[in-house]
């Protein structure tokens, strides 16, 4: 989690691992399982579709028992992931940084003395969007980000660069369920605003001095249904010319910078 210094620290690649857009890259079965049982964060886990051995078997359940997602795939792509050409059908994409849990966010905001701002990504999957997004979120004094394991990207070395290494320094929570995420939020005194093109809350007249969790939806798709109903208010950021939506990083700006705003004139 945190070190000595108080800030998230990024996970120790081995040297012999891949580092590009995918993260950090193990490969082969006794490799990967080594960093299973040395408790090293695993974003991903690709396997070959088919495989039927009980080693490959046992690497399968240890990822999943230690939450990362696990694909099935073809040949072909663990064969342009692979830098060894010796993957035994099983590569590992190891996180950029060490997440933290919904838990450690609210204990850093209620250190903080200020008002608990988190920012949730619904489906965020470019990795340079999440990136900027964490880049924002440290600088707006953001307590933490949120992400889910599916259907997102994972902080990768890519989302790393793209955040000018803000993703060293701010809590990015990686979880399972989204809404029940939210849940969790609103229990502990959250409310939680939703960027939305329709919302019927316009930005200036939405109160993000209180507790507050701000929710950008994917790239395209906007926010999922599940997670638009968990949401207290759908906030539209007014907009002038001939486009009607904002890229999901500027939108995560505007409306943390709006809640900046008020939070200093409070």
């Amino acid at each position: 989690m945190r070190d000595d210094g108080g800030a998230w620290r990024r996970g120790a690649g081995d040297a012999e691992d891949g580092e590009d857009s995918f993260g950090s890259i193990i490969e082969g079965r006794q490799p990967v399982a080594e960093a299973l049982r040395a408790g090293r964060p695993i974003d991903k886990l690709y396997v070959v579709r088919g495989a039927r051995s009980a080693g490959l078997a046992r690497v399968v359940s240890e990822a999943r028992e230690s939450g990362a997602v696990v694909q099935e795939t073809d040949i072909r792509k663990l064969d342009s992931m692979s830098r060894t050409r010796a993957h035994q059908g099983v590569i590992a994409v190891a996180a950029a940084v060490r997440y933290a849990e919904l838990s450690d966010i609210l204990e850093i905001a209620a250190a903080s003395g200020r008002a608990p701002l988190v920012v949730v990504c619904d489906g965020i999957s470019d990795p340079h969007n999440l990136g900027a997004i964490i880049r924002t979120a440290d600088a707006a004094g953001a307590h933490g980000v949120v992400i889910s394991k599916r259907r997102s990207a994972p902080v990768t070395a890519t989302a790393v660069k793209a955040s000018s290494g803000a993703a060293s320094h701010v809590a990015v929570a990686r979880v399972t369920n989204l809404t029940a995420s939210l849940g969790e939020l609103k229990k502990s005194g959250l409310w939680v605003f939703a960027a939305s093109p329709d919302g019927d809350t316009p930005l200036w007249d939405a109160e993000l001095a209180r507790p507050a969790a701000i929710v950008i939806g994917a790239e395209g798709g906007g926010i999922s249904r599940l997670v638009g109903e968990s949401c207290d208010y759908a906030v539209k950021i007014p907009m002038f010319g001939k486009l009607q939506s904002l890229n999901a990083s500027v939108s995560a700006a505007v409306m943390l910078y709006e809640a900046v705003r008020q939070r200093n004139r409070a």
